[in-house]
């Protein structure tokens, strides 16, 4: 990465600290500070770095390991470790295919097995051109509607295979 980049990169990643700082301190003393700023960081950035989860658990004082097991079960919030953001790209499209309980009960494995067909892609990847890129999640919250899939954040429920096609195309046009 060169010099100006990494100096804008730099500059972002203050901007969100800052920002996660303002979040922490409106919450702070409330009952439902943790799920408010995990909420509220999660979308700031799109996920939850892991090292983050300590952070949020410094600003509220409370316990880091409460954090880390709320994040990991609550609908909606994606953990990352370094490795996955530092390999992360910016991918026009992201896809995520839910994976919790209701969801693989009603086809989830099988969507997810089409898209990366169609897609020509695995999990944790991106297609060349940069279009879309592929992950799944334990659980988007809407177990009601499964098997569901996301795109840009937009929901689609009862998602079957045959339909994966038509829910690309929409993007490739």
């Amino acid at each position: 990465m060169d010099h100006e980049r990494r100096h804008n990169h730099q500059q972002e990643d203050e901007g969100q600290c800052t920002s996660i700082d303002a979040v922490i301190e409106e919450h702070k003393g409330r009952p439902d500070a943790l799920i408010r700023v995990l909420e509220e960081a999660h979308s700031l950035l799109g996920h939850l770095p892991e090292e983050l989860l300590d952070y949020i658990a410094a600003g509220l004082e409370i316990p880091p390991v409460d954090v880390h097991a709320v994040a990991s079960v609550y609908p909606g919030l994606q953990i990352k470790t370094g490795e996955e953001i530092n390999g992360e790209n910016d991918a026009k499209h992201k896809i995520c295919v839910c994976k919790g309980t209701s969801c693989y009960i009603k086809g989830a494995n099988e969507v997810l097995d089409r898209l990366c067909r169609e897609l020509n892609i695995e999990p944790g990847d991106t297609t060349p051109d940069r279009q879309f890129s592929l992950d799944v999640v334990r659980c988007v919250g809407a177990c009601a509607l499964g098997s569901v899939l996301t795109v840009d954040g937009e929901i689609y429920p009862q998602v079957k295979p045959e339909k994966i096609p038509k829910i690309l195309a929409k993007f490739n046009e």
